[in-house]
């Protein structure tokens, strides 16, 4: 496989010596596949806001690329606007623009603003300074009526000003080539890049995918079951890197990686696609 640029996603760590751990987890395991950049979760309403900021601000600091999330969530726009600033003044080039996730206990007044809202504010804030890579959602977002009505909101954040999307993961390589053609169809030109999720435990994969609506296709979900716990991260490695040969056929223009601050799976996966 040629070189192909890829991302890693992690979540925020509870506190400083555990961020000073996550650097040093970078420098010996990821710093040999030469991620174009990091990019750092934001909790459900904010609730990871200090610690998302304080890891980018580390790995800046290390020389790294590092892509905060930002969402509308329980923020209002003077925060947002004043979180734009702060980033800025790190010198943070990109952001992951979402609707994210509402705290429990936010009842009916949950999601009264989406990405397409924060795409905006971004632009009317901060121009163009920030790249914004927005969400994708090949096998169709779990609160959609419908695919087209996905499409619609997908289409409407691209109008925006999103200069990028990162998917949902996804097992089935079809969906992928499926949503790139209903973008074609609507004129959608940006990268639309896969986002992938390792396979380390069945238990947990099926409990993750049930909460954020990614489908494990009926015979993968029959495979892992039949295998003990031991042996799922053996045959996640083969599944998972056959999927991404065939995205990198289809032609995915970069991988980004769920790595859930797991470092082997990911590292594996991109030495067998000789992304190392």
């Amino acid at each position: 496989m040629g070189k192909l640029p890829i991302s890693i996603e992690f979540f925020p760590p509870k506190d400083a010596s555990g961020i000073d751990h996550l650097l040093e987890n970078v420098t010996n395991k990821f710093s040999k596949l030469n991620p174009e950049y990091f990019s750092v979760t934001y909790g459900a309403g904010g609730s990871t806001r200090d610690g998302t900021e304080q890891t980018i601000e580390k790995l800046i600091k290390a020389g790294y690329g590092a892509s905060p999330h930002l969402s509308m969530g329980l923020d209002d726009e003077a925060q947002l606007r004043a979180q734009l600033d702060r980033y800025r003044t790190l010198g943070v080039t990109r952001i992951v623009a979402l609707r994210g996730d509402q705290p429990s206990g936010s009842g009916n007044s949950k999601f009264t603003n989406n990405a397409e809202a924060l795409v905006n504010l971004v632009r009317d804030h901060s121009g163009n300074h920030f790249d914004l890579v927005v969400a994708a959602y090949p096998e169709v977002h779990p609160d959609a009526e419908n695919a087209v009505q996905d499409m619609d909101f997908f289409a409407n954040k691209v109008a925006a000003g999103a200069n990028h999307a990162i998917t949902q993961y996804f097992y089935n390589a079809d969906a992928y080539e499926h949503f790139l053609e209903q973008c074609a169809q609507r004129n959608i030109s940006i990268p639309i890049v896969p986002g992938i999720m390792p396979i380390t435990g069945f238990a947990s994969l099926v409990r993750f995918s049930e909460r954020c609506g990614a489908e494990i296709p009926r015979w993968l979900k029959y495979k892992l079951a039949s295998v003990a716990e031991e042996d799922v991260p053996k045959l996640g490695l083969d599944v998972v890197t056959r999927l991404c040969e065939k995205l990198i056929t289809i032609g995915a223009p970069a991988m980004h990686f769920y790595c859930l601050n797991r470092w082997g799976q990911t590292t594996r996966i991109c030495e067998n696609l000789h992304l190392a």
